[in-house]
């Protein structure tokens, strides 16, 4: 499975920005999708997921009521929205992909990873 991301960039405070994460291989394999991000001199961390069959959505805390995960099955391709960006919303965010139906509970259970798009929020 090959995961490309894109629609990263610099947005303002309060602003709105799309990424999606377009996927091609062995796509009928994937289980769950979802997002990390990382910022600079931080660790990674969990942003949102989605299970490719049913839409099941999870979210960090940090990122509820804010940011939206979403799939078109037909164009195998995963998006998030995120609206009222924060500052503290700069970081690289990665796409990643799980094989299997069990919900994976850490980054270390993605199978797959994307090769990051930088979103980068200016006060």
């Amino acid at each position: 499975v090959q995961l490309q991301a894109s629609g990263g960039g610099l947005v303002q405070a309060g602003g709105s920005l799309r990424l999606s994460c377009a996927t091609s291989g062995r796509t009928f394999s994937v289980g769950y999708m979802g997002w990390f991000r990382q910022a600079p001199g931080k660790e990674r961390e969990f942003v949102a997921s989605i299970r490719w069959s049913g839409g099941i959505t999870r979210y960090a805390d940090s990122v509820k009521g804010r940011f939206t995960i979403s799939r078109d099955n037909a164009k195998n391709t995963v998006y998030l929205q995120m609206n009222s960006l924060k500052p503290e919303d700069t970081a690289v965010y990665y796409c990643v992909a799980h094989f299997g139906l069990v919900y994976p509970r850490s980054a270390s259970e993605y199978d797959y990873w994307g090769q990051g798009t930088l979103v980068t929020v200016s006060s």
